[in-house]
């Protein structure tokens, strides 16, 4: 029993090392260089605000990691983002719907929007990049219709709450006004979502379907998976997640706004492939992604802290996705 525990602790450090350890050595040495470089960093203030942009990015890339671990890709995710939170936006200020019956068709939305990519890949046979592609375009489009390319204000408070509450401790400042301290609720509602997503991967039948697909789709076909059922959830898994993000980002935002979720797609990328997803399919993790995350929120939140050029910002990003996906290529090259 020993020598088992000790041969499986190995393989287990060295998984872990691989989909979490340089993601999660740079994050560290990232914050360490920001606490020194900048007075604010791990200011409770600005940790607080950090926690709730992670916490819509995260959910997003969760979204994307299923799929890319398929072997696809969904480029959609950002106006998914948008669409949800222009559509409770719409029904709750113009129409004057109960806000929860509309953050539900906003999710539903989006979940179909997931049920057409699935159906293009799988039954249309058309590349998961130019499939997504055009729907990102069609969204885009459709939400600039409806919405008349103009943003929507007027939410009452009970919306703005959800981004607004903090769960914690209340104490009195010197003022006499109440401040407190806590978890925001988006980053409550990310982790639930990570708790959700762990479970899918590692507990269910989904989860491990997602990765044969991915892996090899005529073997997993040939052993009883459904190819189909499993490609059309990971599109749906994938909407309705960006509906519960674009939901809570639409209420810290406060108003639905045509352009929301606009780079998302991008930002999805960048931390599931930095997090240890593979491009080609078959590979990812739950735990990767969420490093991934925390990584691109950091670095654009210390690019801010330091008065970087947003444009540095971004080719430092670029430069994370482009040796990502080099060094899985690489290893891949190696391993053959």
């Amino acid at each position: 029993m020993n020598g088992a525990d000790k041969t499986l602790r190995p393989n287990f450090a060295s998984k872990v090392l691989n989909s979490y350890g340089v993601p999660l050595i740079i994050l560290i040495v990232l914050a360490l260089v920001l606490s020194f470089g900048t007075d604010s960093f791990f200011s409770y203030d600005n940790i607080f605000n950090l926690a709730r942009a992670t916490a819509v990015y995260g959910i997003v890339a969760i979204a994307m990691t299923f799929v890319i671990i398929t072997g696809g890709i969904d480029l959609s995710v950002g106006p998914n983002v948008g669409l949800a939170g222009m559509i409770v936006a719409l029904l709750v200020i113009q129409q004057g719907m109960n806000m929860w019956l509309a953050m539900i068709i906003g999710i539903a939305a989006c979940a179909l929007v997931g049920l057409a990519n699935g159906l293009m890949v799988y039954d249309g046979k058309l590349p998961p990049f130019i499939a997504t592609l055009g729907t990102l375009t069609i969204i885009r489009a459709v939400i600039m219709l409806i919405s008349g390319a103009r943003n929507i204000t007027g939410f009452d408070e009970s919306f703005l709450q959800i981004a607004q509450t903090t769960i914690g401790v209340s104490s009195m400042d010197e003022n006499g006004v109440e401040i407190t301290y806590g978890v925001p609720l988006m980053a409550l509602v990310w982790i639930v979502i990570i708790l959700i997503a762990f479970f899918i991967v590692r507990k269910t039948v989904f989860g491990r379907s997602i990765f044969a697909v991915g892996s090899n789709m005529e073997a997993a076909r040939l052993s009883g998976i459904s190819v189909r059922k499993t490609t059309y959830g990971a599109y749906i898994f994938s909407g309705v997640l960006c509906g519960i993000g674009g939901i809570l980002l639409t209420s810290r935002l406060a108003s639905g706004i045509p352009t929301l979720g606009q780079g998302y797609e991008l930002d999805a990328i960048a931390s599931a492939v930095v997090g240890g997803a593979s491009m080609s399919g078959g590979e990812g993790s739950v735990g990767g992604t969420v490093v991934g995350a925390i990584l691109i929120a950091t670095i654009r939140n210390g690019g801010v802290l330091l008065g970087l050029n947003g444009q540095i910002i971004e080719i430092v990003i670029g430069c994370l996705i482009v040796g990502a996906v080099l060094i899985d290529s690489l290893s891949k090259k190696r391993a053959k």
